[in-house]
């Protein structure tokens, strides 16, 4: 984010049509949501872009699963494509997490080495833990949505997922300060 970004831009692309979801879920009901998220993530990448004039990649890659999932949803009238979405996004997270710490890179510093000067070791624990973290999710999501109710599952979707993400990553709070570099002057 530039200096002229403001700061409540990324948590509003974010996390902005997910809340969107859950709101018109519980007015309405899920082929209303799906239609919701569908715009709210369209509409969260024009204000990124304004912004920010750039398209994020993370964000671009939702939501064209957003799109290809949530008309499926709609065309078919079939839930079962939104509820999969989730666990598409984290394995696809997961797999660019690990094959590219397989494969010698680090990706998790291309996306927030501006913001963390960590060392290379810290990085590739980084990688690994948050590619783990992302394939227990896509597996927990798949075990939510196969098992509970669409009601459970949305509000796992918007409390739980959310929740285990947000406390997760504070969790990796030690050994992103075991692994600080100094920035050179």
């Amino acid at each position: 984010m530039s200096a002229a970004t403001p700061t409540w831009l990324r948590p509003s692309v974010d996390y902005g049509p997910i809340a969107i979801f859950f709101a018109v879920y519980h007015l309405k009901d899920l082929m209303w949501a799906t239609g919701a998220i569908m715009a709210a993530t369209v509409a969260a990448l024009a204000v990124g872009y304004w912004f920010e004039r750039r398209l994020a990649p993370l964000p671009l890659v939702t939501a064209a699963i957003v799109g290809v999932f949530g008309a499926l949803t709609l065309v078919l009238a079939d839930e079962t494509f939104i509820k999969m979405k989730p666990t598409i996004i984290k394995g696809l997270l997961a797999g660019v997490l690990l094959c590219g710490l397989a494969a010698g890179r680090q990706p998790l510093r291309f996306v927030f080495g501006q913001v963390w000067p960590l060392s290379d070791e810290g990085w590739r624990a980084l990688t690994l833990r948050f590619g783990l973290f992302f394939a227990a999710m896509a597996v927990l999501n798949e075990i939510v949505w196969r098992t509970q109710s669409t009601d459970f599952w949305v509000n796992f979707k918007f409390f739980g997922s959310i929740g285990l993400t947000l406390l997760f990553s504070a969790c990796q709070a030690p050994l992103i300060r075991r692994h600080w570099r100094e920035r050179p002057a």
